[in-house]
């Protein structure tokens, strides 16, 4: 059974170089230590933070900087290009008529990388 995700959680992506954090609004009104998530807290920038630097060439600043590098590697700063919600969700569980997050669940970036939580930012509350 999985961990609830709720706001302050430890998320990795595997194209950053550093993790980075879920933010969650307290919309949903369910909190167990902070706001819950449900699996449409996936907006780049609101809910989702920059890991860093990116080292994805499918993300346009990162192949720009590697070809006026002549093909050497140039990472450059994150900026999460997110649009789909997390996948699968707790199949039982709803927050605010939605799945809730659980730290299985993960979430595709449009440069390549896969957005997975570390941490779920509380350790009380299972979901399945």
């Amino acid at each position: 059974m999985g961990q609830q995700v709720c706001a302050g959680a430890m998320l990795k992506c595997s194209f950053g170089m550093a993790p980075g954090t879920l933010m969650v609004p307290p919309t949903s009104q369910v909190m167990s230590t902070m706001p819950d998530a449900n699996v449409m807290d996936s907006k780049p920038m609101v809910n989702i933070l920059p890991f860093g630097m990116c080292t994805s060439l499918g993300n346009p600043q990162v192949a720009a900087a590697t070809a006026a590098a002549l093909g050497v590697l140039t990472p450059m700063p994150c900026v999460p290009m997110t649009s789909a919600p997390w996948m699968p969700g707790s199949p039982t569980v709803l927050l605010g008529m939605l799945p809730a997050l659980n730290n299985s669940s993960k979430l595709m970036c449009m440069a390549g990388g896969v957005i997975e939580v570390c941490v779920p930012g509380q350790a009380t509350v299972a979901v399945p």
